[in-house]
């Protein structure tokens, strides 16, 4: 079974057997060496496609160290190099106590038992960039919010994608910048031209979780994520996020175009509704690209067809986990849900859709179920009725009535109703 990952590689591979790009291109591509494409290579000519996977998968590494090694260097890190970064600590662990450790192992550890903390770094001063050299190597893509049909109908954002190489554009309106809409403008993309290798994102919320990460995701070198997120790193896409709006220059620019000329196109043909100016875009897209789109610097389409098997639909969209009832019940966005199928109770997920239908799977089987329209209406108990509280007047000669406040003042003859 191959990972999104090996399915890139083998992809780029295939393209260097095809002499469609360099071993060079290839391993900046795949940010390998060219020796290790060259092995890479190698395999695949004599192993076929499993050539691309790792020899080491599902084994231990014969580097790791032991955990008393482990224990004993975070020991000496407390008591000896406490505020060392990790590339001095390891260091000066093997100078002083010939102790063997590489600086991304120590900080592992370190992060692990608290012991350092992730340090921000200054930002770089921004270069100009040079165009990728593939098409289908790199996709810009962002929202642009703008008065597109003149006061003609609704608000709404043009969800762009542009080819970073040749300029080719892409994009369908929504009604609002946010996740269902990335990630069907997303799928419109794929069944056009196909899955591109990597993709370039602002830090809108909808591309990067505004989340802090966990210990477990900042030991693994990674973020919380977004769903958009998601759904790309299944699909095997690299997400490179910009950390400025000048970083972006070229789709702004992208856009810049589009307020200009589609607007005027669109008032030329008095489109005034999402529906029509969609329908307008699937003609309009291939003007533009014959217009504004260059050729790109390498030979070769870098897009990657959609593997056989794998359903789309279960990618793109929005994943919840949530626990089966007893009753065979799933509650989900205020809504209950009866699960038709036989499965035991327990965990399933609930993915929904951008068309804004719902899919219950259990263990990736999807499950039929029936939406529950009235739920039952719980009776309630009334309360007992024990009629009227009952009132008693204590008589004139009663305790309560003759107790004086005091020292010596009570008189138990007066209590019991005695003559003194």
């Amino acid at each position: 079974m191959f990972r999104q990952g090996e399915l890139k590689r083998l992809h780029v591979i295939r393209k260097v057997l095809e002499k469609v790009v360099k071993q060079v291109e290839a391993a900046e591509i795949l940010s390998l060496s060219c020796r290790q494409v060259q092995r890479v290579v190698r395999r695949v000519k004599g192993e076929g496609d499993k050539g691309v996977i790792h020899k080491s998968r599902g084994k231990v590494s014969n580097r790791r160290l032991g955990d008393g090694v482990r224990e004993r260097v975070i020991k000496l890190y407390r008591k000896r190099y406490p505020g060392f970064g990790p590339t001095l600590a390891s260091e000066k662990l093997l100078e002083r106590e010939k102790i063997k450790v590489s600086d991304e192992t120590l900080r592992g550890w370190l992060l692990a038992s608290g012991d350092w903390k992730k340090v921000r770094r200054r930002r770089v001063h921004r270069q100009w960039r040079e165009r990728r050299e593939h098409l289908g190597e790199m996709v810009q893509m962002d929202g642009s919010h703008h008065d597109w049909f003149e006061g003609r109908g609704p608000k709404c954002v043009l969800m762009g994608y542009i080819d970073d190489a040749t300029g080719e554009g892409f994009g369908r309106f929504y009604e609002y910048e946010g996740t269902m809409p990335a990630l069907d403008s997303f799928g419109g993309y794929i069944q056009r031209c196909g899955i591109p290798l990597s993709i370039y994102l602002d830090k809108h919320t909808t591309y990067k979780s505004p989340g802090k990460a966990s210990l477990e995701e900042e030991l693994q070198g990674i973020g919380p994520l977004s769903e958009f997120e998601r759904a790309l790193g299944e699909l095997g896409v690299e997400v490179i996020h910009a950390h400025s709006p000048q970083a972006k220059g070229r789709i702004e620019r992208f856009f810049g175009t589009l307020q200009d000329r589609l607007v005027k196109e669109m008032r030329l043909r008095g489109i005034k509704s999402i529906a029509e100016a969609n329908r307008f875009l699937e003609e309009y897209w291939p003007i533009y690209n014959r217009k504004f789109a260059v050729r790109a610097r390498g030979e070769g389409d870098l897009h990657r067809s959609l593997p056989k098997g794998l359903n789309l639909d279960n990618i793109l969209c929005v994943k919840a986990g949530r626990v089966l009832r007893n009753d065979f019940t799933v509650a989900y966005n205020k809504k209950l849900y009866q699960i038709e199928d036989p499965v035991r109770v327990g965990q399933v997920k609930v993915h929904e859709r951008p068309d804004g239908s719902i899919a219950i799977l259990s263990k990736d089987r999807s499950l039929k179920y029936r939406e529950i329209l009235t739920r039952p209406v719980k009776e309630k108990k009334q309360p007992m009725r024990t009629g009227p509280p009952k009132t008693t007047i204590p008589p004139k000669d009663h305790y309560w009535r003759n107790f004086k406040f005091g020292k010596g003042r009570y008189d138990p003859g007066i209590s019991t109703g005695s003559k003194l």
